[in-house]
């Protein structure tokens, strides 16, 4: 990606931001105006929960670097349509994949002005027992930087998971990733540190800590106005602390398909006794598997859309 290219990408989505920004503004306004309600906001309250906190970032070696920032979130009934975001897995697919036959939330930052940045979302998997008693059983994890998809499933008490994945330009590929997610309620938590063979246990730490909040309604115009500029602030604070770290002399790494386009198959190979390709996806091409059953742990890697691109999908939908 040359400087270029940022330069007039970040001029193209300053104004589309500012142009839809406008728009947002004036639909608002006139429903204001008309004091009009629908049945829809009442039901997309029903299936959609908001929730608003504190995420923390903290890297602590080689270098040290540490922000925080003010995030929101909505908790999705995934057995709720049309609710579902149609970029995400179904409930029957999410429920093929953490082998559970519960209900499915989806955790994630809703696409704000034609900009959709959500470098992590949960899926909450529930097992439903024979008397009828609720039991948050499985968690499945989104994570979608550097135009590539990669979702795994953990146990959410507690979880040591193979880093398979290219997150940072300042991170390698080796590690493990240790995961704690709670249940959401009214309140929600979420953990996540890395241990290093070279830096040692923790010396990554991130950290969500959000509750629940409720607005006037839950239209797609009163959505959009609560994620606004969600995650354009999101993208912004992590390339700044890119900068950050480039300055403090991190050490730099290639995405590894540059020099290895078999990166995916190596990362499993390299941790094969914890994790396999997940055999529930119906996967294409450019994705990779193997139908092995015995390890209750597996990963899937698809090629996604830039943020940028969710503008053009969004228009041509419509």
């Amino acid at each position: 990606m040359t400087p270029l290219y940022v330069v007039c990408y970040i001029i193209y989505t300053t104004f589309t931001s500012t142009i839809l920004s406008l728009l947002l503004g004036f639909r608002l306004l006139r429903r204001r105006l008309s004091f009009s309600s629908t049945a829809a906001e009442v039901d997309a309250g029903n299936v959609i929960a908001l929730y608003e906190g504190t995420l923390h970032h903290e890297r602590r070696h080689p270098v040290h670097n540490s922000f925080r920032f003010t995030a929101r979130y909505a908790l999705i009934d995934l057995d709720r349509p049309p609710h579902a975001p149609p970029t995400y897995l179904s409930a029957d697919k999410a429920r093929q994949t953490a082998k559970t036959n519960g209900p499915v939330f989806l955790l994630t930052t809703l696409p704000s002005l034609g900009y959709r940045s959500t470098p992590v979302s949960y899926y909450y998997c529930y097992d439903i027992q024979e008397n009828s008693k609720r039991t948050f059983k499985k968690c499945i994890g989104t994570n979608t930087p550097w135009g590539e998809s990669v979702t795994f499933v953990f146990n959410p008490s507690s979880d040591l998971v193979p880093k398979c994945e290219y997150i940072s330009p300042f991170s390698d590929m080796l590690g493990k990733w240790k995961l704690k997610v709670s249940e959401p309620g009214e309140d929600l938590y979420a953990y996540i540190s890395v241990q290093h063979p070279d830096f040692g246990n923790n010396y990554f730490i991130a950290t969500l800590k959000a509750k629940k909040v409720s607005i006037s309604s839950t239209t797609p115009d009163d959505l959009e106005a609560f994620f606004w500029l969600q995650p354009h602030k999101g993208s912004i604070i992590s390339y700044w602390n890119g900068v950050k770290l480039w300055w403090k002399n991190a050490p730099f790494y290639e995405h590894p398909r540059k020099e290895n386009p078999a990166y995916r198959e190596e990362a499993l190979t390299r941790n094969e006794k914890m994790v396999q390709f997940c055999p529930a996806f119906n996967v294409a091409n450019d994705d990779v598997r193997r139908d092995d059953g015995t390890i209750d742990r597996c990963f899937m890697w698809k090629d996604a859309p830039w943020p940028w691109s969710y503008l053009i999908a969004s228009s041509s939908s419509h």
